[in-house]
């Protein structure tokens, strides 16, 4: 099926502190314009981005979350960076209603653990060692992760879909971000990909909170 063209935002959500890196992120702000899903899976594909927002309500904050090859009922980033372009209190995905918040420069959201897809957490012995990995072939959805500074709660870390749909390596990801702040029980500031920051903390009762810079491409 060959996809409509439409308007779309391009966002950089989980930016560097001098704006640079994060992960684009394609929002169709009038998702009446391509209701069908096999017209967003295929326009998401088309555009190429790790996830692509369909927005079916602004002022309610309802969002549809598509990668190339799939439809989601959370991601993280998607989340993160529709909230600071809507500037709602309140996004309503397929898992549930998750909060969102803007506090100074960075945009937050907070869902819970369970939402986030499943991912496989791998530790490392340090930082080069991440560095140094090579994108895995297709198989499982690798998070491979080191301390910099375990006090400090700073964590060097990568991630690879594994999907074989063209996105080898996810520059930044919330969700993933999401399991490894539960498994770890504490807050953590994530350096991901070329030098994406992802900030989280834990809630009571299975919510975290993931925050970052969002800025817009065009």
């Amino acid at each position: 099926m060959n996809a409509p063209v439409t308007d779309y935002d391009v966002l950089r959500v989980f930016c560097g502190a001098g704006g640079g890196y994060g992960n684009e992120l394609g929002v169709v702000r009038d998702g009446s314009l391509m209701v069908e899903r096999e017209e967003r899976q295929a326009f998401a594909a088309k555009l190429g981005f790790s996830e692509t927002v369909f927005v079916d309500d602004p002022e309610r904050g309802v969002i549809d979350i598509y990668t190339p090859s799939v439809r989601l009922p959370f991601a993280g980033y998607p989340c993160v960076g529709t909230a600071w372009l809507l500037d709602v209190p309140e996004l309503v995905t397929p898992a549930g209603v998750v909060g969102a918040r803007l506090d100074g420069e960075f945009s937050w959201i907070e869902a819970r653990v369970e939402w986030a897809p499943p991912r496989t957490l791998r530790r490392y012995g340090s930082a080069a060692e991440v560095d140094a990995l090579p994108v895995p072939p297709p198989g499982e959805w690798v998070y491979a992760w080191a301390w910099e500074d375990e006090a400090a709660g700073r964590i060097r870390a990568r991630g690879f879909p594994g999907r074989g749909d063209g996105i080898k390596e996810d520059e930044a990801t919330g969700a993933a971000a999401m399991l490894l702040t539960d498994r770890l029980g504490r807050a953590l500031n994530i350096v991901q990909g070329a030098g994406s920051q992802i900030l989280t903390a834990p809630q009571p009762g299975g919510w975290v909170e993931v925050g970052g810079r969002v800025f817009l491409e065009r």
